[in-house]
């Protein structure tokens, strides 16, 4: 049986007005403070806590995206004032919840690059980081023999240091310092984040918002269809844009050429990238709050979907092939060091190209939604 598609952005749908908007806001705004709520009582910043307090941490974030998102696609029917007003303070509070989960997630990626390209077996995380430090630690009389060992068998995976080679185990070592480094320091600013008047400022808003949305005074048009309509329309400008012959190769001569500079500024092929993926995270929102004023069961399209996992990937391994040449340009490193963060951050690139080419497949598809 072919199943139903139904598009929340169909200008035919039925109505969905700024009341249908404020009810959405009111819920994503009683959802964060039920998520703060959980976090008080958890006492953790974000992934340095326990596991209820990263859920907790998580949806703040999910709840202040959603928030701001919807502030920004349908401002014609807010108050401009406040809506201007809270609106970069939930993105400063989302980012600034979002660094630590993504240092951790970096390494995690990285590290089990580091394994897959040098042929070992995939371990859990925690070896991982303890094997990358084990090879990072001062030499002393225990480290020696394996360290000769390995040279006198550069092919051969080492036992100890999770079967990775020498150069490959010291850039782990080394990713594993400045990242865990970067990920404590941004623990440090989640705490502050949360504990500052800036932080119980949007809180008190959002307090506001779960009982009150502040709409727009002077009249403004009520259907929310053509605002989110022009979301969509801005999304598809957006991957009109895209390269997507460069993206249908497996090869990029280009990026790679760029990625071997010593240029540590960030990809030039990337931003569009990246600016798709929040474009089409506001179309998804801008469905969600279509989806809350006309249907009863949700509706999840399996393109947008499968396109905005594509998009993550791209993010994920557009930065973490950064993070290897950051690594790379560390002062007085090895060669063999050098030699295996070079090879990681080809491999990463290469996940750039392949997470193109997999959103290109995903957009050109025909939209499917299913109940």
């Amino acid at each position: 049986m072919a199943q139903q598609h139904l598009e929340p952005t169909d200008a035919t749908a039925g109505a969905a007005t700024a009341e249908a908007l404020a009810g959405y806001l009111r819920a994503q705004a009683t959802e964060f403070l039920r998520a703060l709520r959980q976090h008080r009582e958890n006492g953790g910043a974000a992934a340095g806590g326990s596991e209820a307090s990263v859920d907790a941490a998580r949806a703040l974030r999910r709840s202040a995206r959603r928030i701001s998102a919807s502030l920004h696609t349908f401002r014609p029917l807010l108050d401009p004032e406040w809506s201007e007003r809270i609106r970069p303070e939930l993105a400063w509070l989302s980012g600034t919840l979002a660094l630590e989960h993504a240092y951790e997630a970096r390494l995690e990626r990285l590290l089990l690059a580091l394994h897959r390209l040098s042929g070992a077996m995939v371990p859990m995380q925690a070896d991982l980081a303890a094997g990358s430090r084990a090879a990072g630690a001062a030499p002393g009389p225990q480290k020696a023999a394996p360290a000769n060992a390995a040279s006198a068998h550069p092919g051969t995976p080492t036992p100890d240091r999770g079967n990775l080679t020498v150069g490959a185990a010291k850039a782990g070592a080394l990713l594993d310092r400045q990242l865990t480094l970067a990920r404590t320091r941004a623990h440090s600013t989640a705490l502050q984040a949360l504990g500052s008047s800036r932080f119980h400022a949007v809180a008190d808003n959002i307090a506001v918002l779960a009982s009150e949305v502040p709409l727009a005074q002077t009249p403004a048009p009520t259907d929310l269809h053509p605002l989110a309509a022009a979301a969509e329309d801005r999304l598809k400008d957006a991957v009109t844009a895209l390269p997507l012959v460069t993206a249908g190769h497996p090869y990029n001569a280009e990026a790679l050429i760029h990625g071997l500079s010593p240029d540590p500024s960030p990809h030039p092929q990337d931003a569009p990238w990246h600016q798709v993926r929040l474009l089409l995270r506001l179309h998804r929102y801008a469905r969600e709050v279509l989806h809350n004023a006309e249907m009863d069961a949700e509706i999840v399209d399996v393109r947008l979907l499968a396109a905005g996992e594509a998009l993550d990937r791209h993010r994920d391994a557009s930065e973490a092939a950064a993070a290897a040449a950051q690594a790379a340009r560390t002062p007085r490193i090895a060669p063999a060091t050098a030699y295996a963060l070079g090879v990681l951050h080809a491999d990463q690139r290469h996940e750039v190209e392949a997470a193109r080419f997999a959103f290109q497949q995903a957009w050109q598809k025909e939209t499917v939604s299913t109940p």
